[in-house]
Parts: C-alpha cells; sequence; structure tokens
C-alpha cells in the first residue's frame, strides 16, 4: 500500500492563504487612490489573516494534543503577528481611517516577501464584497 498524503493541510491552506495575501498586497500598493477595489483588497487581507490564525491555532492544538507543547507554542508565536495585524486592520477599516492603512500594508509586506508572485493568479470575484462584508460585521 502507498503512502497517504493529506493535500488538505493546515499547512497547506496556510500557503494558499500567504499567495492570496500576496496577491492582494500588490495590487494594492499598485493602486493610486483609494476606490471600491481597494476598500475590497484591503477587507480581503483581514479575512485571509483570520484564516491564517485560525489555521495555526488548529494546528497548535493538534500539537498540543500530541504532548508537544513548546512547538506548538513556538507555532503560535511565530504566527501570533497575523491576528494581530488582521485585527488592526479590520479597526481601521470599519472606522474609515484609510490614511494609516498603508503603514499597517508596510509593516505587514516583509512577512509576505517570501512569496514569489511572478503572474496574478487570483480573481476579482475573491474579494469583490468583501468591504462591506467586514463593515457589516
Amino acid at each position: 500500500m502507498g503512502r497517504l498524503i493529506q493535500t488538505d493541510s493546515t499547512s497547506a491552506e496556510r500557503q494558499r492563504l500567504r499567495r492570496t495575501i500576496a496577491e492582494a498586497l500588490n495590487r494594492l500598493m499598485a493602486k493610486r487612490e483609494l476606490d471600491d477595489e481597494a476598500r475590497d483588497l484591503a477587507a480581503l487581507i483581514v479575512f485571509a489573516l483570520r484564516e491564517v490564525a485560525a489555521g495555526v491555532e488548529r494546528s497548535a492544538t493538534v500539537w498540543d494534543k500530541r504532548h508537544y507543547y513548546i512547538k506548538a507554542d513556538r507555532l503560535r508565536d511565530d504566527w501570533s503577528w497575523a491576528e494581530r495585524s488582521a485585527e488592526r486592520m479590520a479597526r481601521l477599516i470599519t472606522v474609515g481611517d484609510w490614511v494609516r492603512l498603508p503603514v499597517v500594508l508596510a509593516d505587514l509586506a516583509p512577512r509576505f516577501a517570501d512569496v514569489s508572485v511572478v503572474k496574478l493568479t487570483r480573481t476579482p470575484v475573491l474579494w469583490r464584497g468583501a468591504y462591506r462584508r467586514l463593515v457589516e460585521e
């Protein structure tokens, strides 16, 4: 019998989300003015960062159940910035403080410098309406 490979791991999902965030950052940084698409892209980043944080917690919980507490704590520490950044961005977006958003994005950009975005593969359908969903929360 061959080896079973799990393709829906939280690590693989985290990598997909990192790619989505990197593409959204590229598109957002290229914007010259704040328009509806820029708002949607910023909200998409918030949602993706929240998913990353949730996935990290799921992975860390698995490590905790196996009694690998140090490994679980290290994973949480390494990715704690994701939830903090998501909440900071969400706060700025919901109150409409768009002037401070570039500072948060600039802090976030180095975390995705290792993600190579040669070709934009995410479609606008992915972020369309994200701003409205975030404000309605």
